[in-house]
């Protein structure tokens, strides 16, 4: 249940009973039937881009798509559209985003590690990276 005063939703690619959500690109693809809808809305000749009202966007590996409140005040139709999809597709909807966000890294943590230089000529030597969590765009 979406709670009237909820300022944005997060629609998640996993079925209530915990499949992942197919095709693939389903978060693009109602991104894309969303971008129309925007402050000021479409105009000619200007590109295609996401709304920032209905963005995709992958937390923690599931593709989400978040829908802001701004969406359901300008054109309720199309909020309606969002809501009826996830429903329609037994997607899970949260008011808040699906995981907490990662704690923050320290500073010395974020920059690439460098390559070891081993005396054993047959071993592999592989950089790694630390992954650095990011976070959803604010709208």
């Amino acid at each position: 249940m979406i709670s009237p005063t909820a300022k944005e939703i997060f629609i998640q690619g996993i079925t209530r009973d915990g499949r992942t959500f197919r095709p693939s690109d389903w978060a693009e693809r109602l991104a894309g039937v969303m971008s129309s809808f925007r402050p000021g809305g479409a105009f000619p000749g200007s590109y295609l881009s996401y709304s920032p009202w209905c963005v995709p966007t992958s937390i923690n590996g599931v593709k989400c798509v978040i829908v802001n409140r701004d969406l359901r005040d300008a054109e309720p139709m199309a909020w309606d559209f969002c809501v009826n999809f996830a429903k329609d597709n037994d997607l899970q909807v949260s008011e808040v985003s699906p995981v907490p966000p990662a704690p923050a890294m320290p500073k010395a943590a974020q920059t690439p590690v460098a390559a070891t230089v081993r005396s054993d000529p047959v071993a592999p030597v592989i950089a790694v990276a630390p992954v650095v969590p990011v976070e959803p765009p604010k709208t």
